[in-house]
């Protein structure tokens, strides 16, 4: 068994000494003050969160994935936000994927130990059958996870782009990586728990970089999710409004250009817009990258 100790996410935090012992609203004020160090961790890294976007986007556009790997609630993270994907930007679920040690049944009840074999990362980088054109994003709050490690290294040998996303300094157990994300969230309120600021600064730079990789793949327009998969009735409203809003169409004619484009959005907006078929309209947004705004910028051109 290792000794963690030395681990700043393992440290205790001076001011919640006293945690069992405060009044509600103090535990609360002190949460609080330390969740808004989160966000600033975060907002101090935006630079390598850009350069990891960088990475990603031309990934993507050249047929690669994204693979999320991690343990206990980084891997959990990382499984939620590859199945945001689907339905937020209309994107193949292959495209962006989550693997948490343990496997599937890790996201609901823990899996002792599977985070401390390498060889398990190793094993789960060659089951998603990387290559050169994918991009490995290891997470790990402390930055000492063996199953992290071992998933990273393998990435690395099959040619693959890695980043390592942790939130302590450098450590002697860090996997190699292209990139290294590191916002310092420091010694949690409940010490060791990085599913709390840790936690946050880690789902709040997941977010970062998929929606804005999506941004630069075409999937947004102006700040509208043209690209969405209106697969419940919360969507297919927000599909309806969408249309409504740039095509000013009232709400029976959107539902009706959104029925007759097979559900897809931006393929309404382009069949309105130009007075094409659906299958026209498919043709010219796949001409132009799936690029919303290129297609719209041609019509007014002419």
């Amino acid at each position: 068994m290792h000794d963690r100790s030395h681990i700043l996410t393992e440290h205790r935090l001076p001011e919640s000494l006293r945690l069992d012992q405060m009044p509600t609203e103090a535990a609360l004020e002190l949460m609080s003050r330390q969740d808004a160090l989160a966000v600033a961790a975060v907002a101090a890294v935006r630079n390598d969160v850009a350069r990891a976007i960088d990475i990603i986007t031309p990934a993507l556009q050249s047929n690669g994935r994204l693979l999320y790997f991690g343990a206990g609630t980084s891997g959990r993270l990382g499984v939620l936000d590859a199945a945001e994907c689907p339905p937020t930007f209309r994107t193949d679920p292959s495209l962006i994927q989550g693997v948490i040690a343990g496997g599937d049944s890790a996201m609901f009840r823990a899996v002792e130990g599977a985070e401390d074999d390498p060889a398990a990362g190793r094993a789960s980088a060659d089951e998603k059958k990387i290559t050169p054109h994918d991009v490995a994003l290891g997470i790990a709050a402390g930055g000492s996870t063996p199953f992290v490690r071992g998933a990273l290294q393998r990435a690395r040998e099959l040619g693959a782009k890695t980043i390592f996303l942790c939130c302590v300094p450098a450590t002697s157990s860090e996997p190699p990586a292209d990139l290294v994300i590191r916002p310092i969230t420091g010694p949690e309120v409940l010490t060791g728990s990085t599913r709390l600021k840790a936690g946050t600064a880690t789902k709040l730079i997941l977010n970062q970089i998929t929606t804005l990789t999506m941004v630069r793949l075409g999937k947004v327009y102006e700040n509208l999710m043209v690209d969405l998969r209106a697969t419940n009735e919360k969507l297919r409203d927000r599909a309806v409004r969408i249309i409504a809003t740039l095509t000013h169409l009232d709400r029976p004619q959107s539902q009706a250009l959104l029925q007759r484009a097979a559900g897809s959005v931006k393929t309404a907006i382009v069949m309105h817009s130009q007075n094409l078929h659906l299958d026209q309209a498919q043709r010219l947004l796949d001409s132009c990258g799936g690029h919303l705004r290129t297609v719209l910028r041609q019509t007014e051109s002419r």
